[in-house]
């Protein structure tokens, strides 16, 4: 006979098993009751790491009943089934994307990418430029140039290098919130959590010599709790971004560079920003208030062309 309906917050996915923590402080392993999975969601993971959901604590095994509503959620397309996203966490605070300019670069296609898809959801951005102390001094220049570029924009900055110092800033930035850390595979999301937060120990991968890739360290998406308010949501690390459920004509509005001035376009909603008469935007790119990066990252997602990496 099944137990009295809990509520808790989804700490771990495996893809099958989901670790449940209730208000309590208890944990459970749960599964998903099949008919969640039959109501036209287009998620390959419809219960995502933050999700509260309610769930009977049946035997060993919970069954999750109910998602409840979230407030946002972050997700990209799903590389494993077309059609389809995945959510990499919901009812999130920020995200934190952390980069390298070298081994292994991170583009910034995949950064603006990144970026859209969280301003999409109005999630606050983060960006961590790790591992500072491998830069030679025109990547250390151009880092300067970028944290300077997406400070303007809104998104907080930092230049670290997990492995070497303090990353006392970065901790207090995290404070009674939750946040999603991404990033690619071999730049130092495990470092810097285990540099925050010992107690995680997440395993660090190496970086191949060969192809300046990282190996992936992280398999399953996860929430740890750094103290009583404070939570990160580790995720397996990322080779591509695709946007997902954004509209030709609203994606500029994920641009905040460009979303201060549409309103000054002659077409007013309608201008998408390519060629059309008495463009506001245009005209910003051309005087160099928007920079170049910027703009071709737009157009990219705009006309579809892979910069997704």
């Amino acid at each position: 006979m099944s137990t009295q309906r809990l509520t808790g917050t989804v700490m771990r996915s495996t893809g099958s098993f989901y670790d449940v923590l209730a208000p309590d402080g208890r944990h459970y392993n749960c599964r998903v009751r099949g008919k969640i999975r039959l109501e036209g969601i287009k998620e390959t993971n419809p219960v995502a790491v933050g999700d509260h959901v309610a769930f009977d604590p049946e035997h060993e095994i919970g069954s999750i009943t109910e998602i409840l509503p979230r407030t946002n959620h972050i997700l990209r397309t799903s590389v494993k089934k077309t059609g389809h996203s995945h959510i990499l966490a919901a009812n999130v605070d920020q995200a934190l994307l952390v980069v390298t300019l070298a081994m292994p670069r991170t583009s910034l296609g995949f950064i603006d990418r990144f970026l859209v898809s969280a301003e999409a959801y109005r999630i606050p951005q983060v960006i961590v430029f790790n591992k500072k102390d491998l830069l030679l001094p025109e990547e250390s220049e151009l880092t300067q140039q970028l944290i300077a570029l997406y400070t303007s924009l809104g998104v907080t900055c930092f230049s670290v290098s997990a492995r070497e110092e303090s990353t006392d800033a970065v901790r207090h930035m995290l404070l009674d919130k939750i946040t999603l850390i991404a990033g690619h595979s071999g730049v130092g999301k495990s470092t810097l959590l285990n540099k925050l937060a010992p107690h995680i120990e997440q395993t660090v991968g190496d970086i191949s010599s060969s192809s300046e890739k990282g190996t992936h360290t992280t398999t399953f998406a996860e929430m740890f709790q750094l103290d009583e308010r404070t939570f990160v949501i580790d995720t397996p690390g990322v080779k591509e971004w695709g946007l997902v459920d954004i509209q030709r004509q609203e994606l500029s509005d994920y641009f905040p560079e460009m979303r201060d001035r549409r309103l000054g376009c002659k077409f007013g909603a309608r201008c998408i920003h390519v060629s059309e008469p008495k463009c506001a935007v245009l005209d910003a790119v051309q005087s160099g208030a928007i920079a170049p990066s910027r703009y071709q990252n737009y157009l990219g997602m705009l006309l579809g062309e892979d910069n997704r990496k």
